[in-house]
């Protein structure tokens, strides 16, 4: 089964939203109108494409923050000792 030029075009949407491409965004949605879409199903593909951005960033969110985590810290030594506040 192919996917018909429409499907392709609401996939478009939903990528350059996901994307945060707006000249692709603008493309994508005359391509889609252009193959038949409704507006629905274009604001379908958006959302659709916000959901899959919002996961990832959160993601990459949590990753980051992991990272950081296993990182060392760097010590800067003083006239008062080593730098580790303990001394």
């Amino acid at each position: 089964m192919e996917l018909t030029s429409q499907i392709q075009a609401l996939i478009a949407v939903g990528a350059a939203v996901s994307a945060n491409c707006q000249s692709c965004l603008q493309s994508a949605v005359a391509l889609a109108l252009k193959s038949g879409a409704n507006e629905r199903e274009i604001a379908e593909a958006i959302e659709v494409g916000k959901r899959v951005r919002k996961g990832a960033a959160s993601k990459m969110d949590r990753f980051a923050f992991e990272l950081n985590m296993t990182l060392p810290t760097p010590v800067t030594a003083t006239e008062d000792g080593c730098g580790c506040g303990l001394l």
